[in-house]
């Protein structure tokens, strides 16, 4: 009986893996052994990736928010403490794009957040 070597899928897959790692420098991109594990690896990174970008794309409004609170004379974290004494629930995404765009409504907000940081003041004080 003559071996079998499934020889379609196999180059069908090798090549799926050579299309993949289309770009990678060097021999990563034109020899498979090489290149099946460059496409793993770059599949790793992306998986891992999605993940961090959401980390990193928080890191990035607080870091507006903070400037921005600054300006008006207060930090980060009393600005967030007052938005949750005074009851107003915004994301930091909204709030970043405010700080960058809208500062006459991101200054109406933080001195919301004042007057409930004196609020919660006046109260711990009673």
């Amino acid at each position: 009986m003559p071996r079998a070597t499934n020889s379609p899928a196999s180059r069908a897959r090798r090549k799926r893996v050579l299309l993949r790692a289309k770009g990678f420098r060097g021999f990563r991109s034109k020899l498979y052994r090489y290149a099946k594990d460059a496409v793993r690896k770059a599949h790793t990174y992306e998986y891992r990736d999605r993940k961090k970008r959401k980390g990193q794309f928080r890191r990035l409004w607080i870091q507006r928010i903070s400037a921005a609170t600054r300006n008006e004379g207060l930090t980060y974290s009393r600005f967030i403490e007052g938005l949750n004494a005074a009851g107003i629930e915004a994301d930091r995404k909204i709030l970043a794009d405010l700080a960058v765009h809208d500062a006459e409504a991101f200054s109406a907000i933080i001195e919301q957040a004042k007057a409930g940081l004196e609020k919660k003041k006046s109260e711990a004080a009673a």
